[in-house]
């Protein structure tokens, strides 16, 4: 279970997240809002990549605040960038295998590259580098970041760049991510149909969140503001 107890951060003065309080332990939670309001800022809070101005994160109960990044992957929390990162000298299968941290076999390797929708045998011994589209290092992030099976793994718009892989198949390889950890997925995310997955929606607007529940709640919410309306911070 993850706590976010009044979390702010700014950057020369400037606040990007304000006063967040969360707590997140539903199976899929999504993070929306309109561009600039704060959500791949939280999400780098949540893995340790930045550290909050003020207040507290904690993981199952114990104050992680302050850890790194690299703690904060010891004691269970993955994370998965908008824009992954390349690897030069680094095979695909030696990257998923170092995620899952044990000497892992070529056919279970295969395994985590055929879920998201790669030809392992075209993808397996080929160096994370240049030569991978942006959509290809997506898919391979995904299979990685199931490979290690943390208890929170936090994906930013994991659907940017793979617009020829189907939606479906995305969705299932996050069920099957939670058949195996039963842990909590946090996806930020725009797209409807990864919306309408979650359990809980979390609404993010000028750094602050409007709105919080379940998907049978906020979800018709957010197509009313498709539909001209606005959300407005509450409180």
């Amino acid at each position: 279970m993850l706590e976010l107890i009044d979390v702010s951060y700014a950057v020369s003065g400037k606040e990007i997240v304000k006063h967040v309080n969360l707590r997140i332990e539903d199976r899929f939670v999504a993070i929306t809002g309109p561009n600039g309001s704060g959500k791949s800022t939280l999400a780098k809070l949540i893995a340790g990549i930045l550290q909050p101005t003020e207040g507290k994160i904690l993981l199952d109960g114990v104050d992680i605040t302050e850890h790194s990044i690299t703690e904060r992957a010891r004691e269970g929390i993955s994370f998965a960038f908008q824009q992954p990162v390349r690897f030069k000298g680094i095979t695909v299968k030696d990257l998923i295998s170092l995620a899952s941290g044990k000497k892992m076999g070529m056919s279970e390797a295969c395994e985590y590259l055929s879920e998201v929708g790669l030809c392992a045998k075209d993808y397996i011994n080929r160096e994370v580098n240049a030569s991978l589209s942006g959509g290809e290092l997506k898919r391979i992030e995904i299979a990685m970041i199931n490979a290690r099976g943390t208890k929170l793994s936090v994906f930013d718009e994991p659907e940017a760049g793979i617009d020829l892989w189907s939606f479906n198949n995305l969705i299932r390889v996050f069920e099957k991510m939670y058949e195996r950890t039963k842990g909590t997925i946090v996806i930020i995310s725009h797209q409807e149909r990864i919306l309408n997955i979650a359990d809980k929606i979390v609404v993010l607007a000028d750094g602050q969140v409007a709105e919080y529940g379940s998907r049978e709640l906020v979800f018709p919410k957010l197509m009313d503001v498709h539909a001209g309306c606005r959300f407005t911070v509450n409180g």
